[in-house]
């Protein structure tokens, strides 16, 4: 292992938060010491099939406490994903099928190996000790958490001694102030609905904490309530208390505030194809260039850093620190060389003008009006009806070139002739007759 300084610079990288820092350097002299790898941990909910470049800020900081020789637990949230992890989000997060549950999981094991070493890699499932919990158990892990933290409260412990009564609705109010979770507050002072599940989401997660006996769990800076519900389990359980590593969260390509989510369709996937990778990267605004080169990128961070002086200083165009990072990611996940052909093909498309050569195609009667909706699914540029009549409305289709807002609308080729439909900047579909 290398000397605990040189391992506490590389950790810190990045990091929004360690708490308590001062414990995580004791852990690394204890493992230098013993030649004893730390457990390190980090859950991940199945909850799309797709990882993305948001995923990808904690991969690599797992990654790097694989290359520092520690033990990294990749845990799939098989258990949780059923029950939907509310945290940061303004509504309940619908609960999944046990089916898309695993098939998710199943297709997370496959992607993560693009960053972790997967022959030093242990992945576990949560389902393996939260499906045998009975009523009872989770009664119990409540008590460890709840009741102590509520008892901190003046008032409450006062009258939980007095013998009177506590209110449900007051329960949930403290808590929500108590784990100070914006999501929370906003949805009480709305009247919109808060779950109990919503509140045991993170009994379960520090349980995962227990069962693992993890010294150290990363995750982003939404989780760090449900990060430090794990300290005080592992207390509870006789345990010494993970040390919580928090990490920024990446905001989406479209830059309106919001984190990168598949759900909101603002993601660049790890799985994309390089052309993907590259045009997205490309529609990044101005402002999260310093963002994503930190965060997503694995350029080394005194490049890193230069670049970005450059940027700030006005000494280097900004399309061009985009070119630099797309191309590097399309390489990093599409594969060595991909970045440059991306790129020439973006240029083909969108500075010179010309159509993708690979495009797909579907032919139909000549003469045969062909509904723009259907054909918008039928060359797989929407996911649905209701997303192609929504991409019309927002005026992003486009039938040889001339805008198509109405959803009625239906082409007629001639025989022999075509068309070409472009969706947004990067999707085509040709049509021709037969």
């Amino acid at each position: 292992m290398l000397p605990v300084k040189q391992q506490l610079d590389i950790i810190q990288r990045g990091a929004e938060e360690i708490l308590p820092l001062e414990e995580l350097q004791r852990k690394l002299e204890r493992a230098v010491a013993q030649n004893r790898p730390l457990i390190v941990k980090q859950g991940f909910d199945p909850t799309a099939p797709d990882l993305h470049l948001g995923h990808a800020v904690g991969l690599r900081k797992l990654r790097q406490f694989q290359d520092l020789g520690h033990r990294v637990v990749f845990l799939i949230g098989d258990f949780t994903g059923l029950i939907g992890d509310p945290s940061g989000r303004s509504e309940t997060r619908k609960a999944m099928t046990r089916e898309d549950v695993i098939a998710n999981a199943e297709t997370y094991r496959r992607q993560v190996g693009k960053i972790l070493d997967m022959d030093r890699l242990e992945v576990r499932f949560n389902s393996e000790w939260c499906a045998p919990l009975t009523f009872e158990d989770v009664l119990r892990l409540a008590s460890q958490y709840t009741v102590a933290r509520m008892l901190e409260r003046d008032d409450f412990a006062k009258r939980y001694a007095d013998g009177r009564p506590i209110s449900i609705m007051e329960f949930l109010y403290p808590l929500a102030r108590m784990i100070e979770r914006e999501d929370f507050k906003q949805r009480l002072a709305d009247g919109r609905p808060i779950s109990m599940h919503e509140l045991l989401y993170p009994l379960v997660q520090g349980y995962d904490s227990v069962m693992l006996e993890a010294d150290i769990e990363v995750g982003g800076t939404d989780q760090k309530f449900n990060l430090l519900v794990g300290r005080q389990f592992q207390q509870a359980h006789g345990q010494e208390p993970q040390v919580i590593l928090t990490l920024p969260l990446l905001e989406g390509i479209t830059g309106d505030g919001e984190k990168m989510s598949k759900s909101l369709g603002n993601t660049i996937g790890i799985m994309e194809p390089a052309g993907e990778i590259f045009g997205k990267t490309m529609s990044i605004p101005d402002a999260l260039l310093p963002v994503y080169f930190r965060l997503a990128s694995a350029l080394p961070a005194a490049e890193v850093e230069e670049d970005l002086r450059a940027l700030e200083a006005g000494g280097v165009n900004p399309v061009l620190l985009k070119r630099k990072l797309g191309r590097h990611l399309a390489d990093l996940y599409a594969g060595e060389g991909q970045g440059a052909e991306a790129e020439a093909a973006f240029d083909r498309i969108f500075v010179q003008k010309d159509l993708p050569e690979d495009m797909p195609e579907g032919r139909y009667p000549a003469g045969e009006e062909l509904w723009i909706v259907r054909l918008l699914q039928e060359g797989g540029l929407v996911k649905s009806a209701s997303d192609a009549r929504r991409m019309l409305g927002q005026g992003a289709v486009s039938v040889d070139g001339l805008k198509v807002e109405d959803p009625d609308f239906n082409l007629r080729l001639e025989p022999g002739g075509e068309a070409v439909i472009k969706v947004g900047k990067r999707r085509f579909f040709k049509v021709l007759a037969s």
